[in-house]
């Protein structure tokens, strides 16, 4: 914690969301369901999507690109398929609500499958994953977003950055979590390095020509890089293809940047594929199989002793279990912001 920072506890700081939301025309239920994934996200130490995204998902509802009053709809037409409605509502909350619906469903039949259409951006996959996890799934999450991509080959912003989550539960909450967008690098270490002057590595980001370019400013007016290339591209769009075809979402340039126009709904689709693996194997034997993988990984010879090879998600869930015992600290504008906005 630093002078500019305060330590609060972490059911204070979701209460503070919760009531940010309701402030702003949100149920209670999908307030409190938005307030848990942020907060969960803030305690992993992904505060890019944590709870500064209160102020970012209240300015969009009061611009009409969220609808407050969104009524989810959800449908059954097959014992474990969902498909949901979002509404255009708050992203968090109904993407909460479908992965609520998915466990159940695999509760039932082993393997839930939830479709969304009508959604909003729901913040990272990791919380998503530990709540799967939690309840003894895997899981596979993605949603489709705005174009920052172009198709292999093109040089137009056609592809959303478009994530995917894969989780698996391991022993006493040490679950594996991979959750990755399908760029080389954030935008934001972009936009940093122009507003420093600095330079970027060639495969980061495109000039608008569609050249790669060590110019970060006039990457600012280009495109993100795929990883992998025309690979990591092709990825991204079979995602977006997925999420929106069986979903009936809105998919590529259909897509409207936020950002740019946060009055207009973006339609996302998002899907979420949860598996119960007790129903695989006996409930221990997942467990100590991921036990046995983490200390392969663990032990393999590493470049940087200091920084030894890990299974993806450790990072976030040791943060995680930090912040339950002392809290969460939050820079001083953020708290302000967040007591703001919930009328404290």
């Amino acid at each position: 914690m630093t002078s500019s920072s305060q330590r609060l506890p972490v059911a204070e700081a979701e209460e503070l969301a919760t009531r940010a939301f309701q402030r702003a025309g949100v149920s209670f239920e999908a307030a409190r369901d938005a307030a848990e994934i942020l907060t969960l996200a803030e305690m992993m130490g992904i505060a890019t999507h944590g709870l500064k995204r209160v102020a970012t998902y209240t300015a969009r509802i009061e611009a009409g690109g969220i609808r407050a009053g969104a009524t989810p709809r959800v449908t059954a037409p097959a014992p474990a398929l969902r498909q949901v409605d979002g509404d255009d509502g708050l992203g968090p909350a109904t993407a909460r609500l479908a992965l609520r619906k998915g466990i159940a469903a695999a509760r039932d039949c082993g393997v839930g499958a939830v479709f969304l259409r009508r959604g909003a951006h729901l913040g990272a996959l990791a919380p998503y994953l530990w709540i799967a996890a939690e309840a003894g799934m895997a899981a596979i999450v993605t949603t489709n977003t705005a174009p920052m991509l172009a198709s292999a080959g093109g040089r137009e912003a056609l592809i959303g950055n478009n994530p995917v989550g894969l989780g698996l539960p391991g022993p006493k909450g040490a679950h594996v979590m991979l959750d990755m967008a399908l760029s080389v690098a954030a935008r934001a270490r972009v936009r940093a390095a122009a507003e420093m002057g600095a330079e970027i590595p060639d495969s980061w980001a495109t000039d608008a020509t569609g050249r790669p370019t060590t110019d970060a400013r006039a990457a600012m007016d280009g495109l993100m890089q795929a990883i992998g290339g025309a690979k990591g591209a092709q990825l991204a769009l079979c995602l977006d293809l997925m999420v929106a075809t069986l979903s009936g979402a809105a998919m590529l340039s259909e897509i409207p940047n936020a950002a740019k126009a946060p009055d207009q709904p973006q339609g996302l689709g998002q899907m979420f594929l949860l598996i119960d693996a007790g129903k695989l194997l006996p409930s221990d034997e997942p467990f100590a199989r991921l036990k046995d993988a983490a200390r392969m990984v663990g032990g393999s010879a590493a470049v940087d002793p200091a920084h030894p090879p890990r299974l993806p998600g450790a990072r976030a869930i040791a943060a995680l279990r930090r912040t339950r015992k002392r809290g969460l600290d939050l820079p001083a504008p953020l708290l302000a912001e967040l007591k703001a906005r919930s009328g404290v």
